[in-house]
């Protein structure tokens, strides 16, 4: 990779190079409230070109961190949407489970630990 990088950026700087041999006339340039003294032409086409590079990259950071927070905002109203349907199910489920018979609760909870030794002749209150 780091090969690869290396002759693309001979590539670019053998282009800049060639582009300020080839284009050497001076021009002034005009910026609208204010003129820039005069440059090579190659020069200012060079500078243009990676001004333009450097902003399209830019904007292209940052389009990407919109479409990623956009990904990331319907990750998570699907995961809240999917959360509050668990959450009305176990609503329902305790709504149900309240209006079961009292007996039948009851039932299921007073059932004795095996493990625990229980005495049937021990007649002692605890208070």
């Amino acid at each position: 990779m780091r090969f690869v990088l290396i002759i693309l950026l001979f590539l670019v700087f053998g282009y800049s190079l060639g582009l300020v041999l080839t284009n050497s006339s001076e021009i002034a340039v005009n910026l609208l409230f204010t003129e820039a003294p005069a440059m090579n032409l190659g020069l200012l086409l060079i500078l243009c070109l990676f001004l333009g590079i450097f902003t399209g990259m830019l904007l292209s950071l940052l389009l990407f961190k919109v479409f990623q927070n956009k990904w990331e905002i319907s990750r998570l109203n699907k995961e809240n949407k999917r959360l509050q349907d668990k959450l009305t199910q176990s609503k329902v489920e305790i709504e149900r489970l309240s209006q079961a018979p009292v007996a039948d609760i009851a039932d299921q909870t007073l059932h004795t630990d095996p493990e625990l030794p229980v005495d049937p002749i021990d007649t002692t209150t605890i208070r």
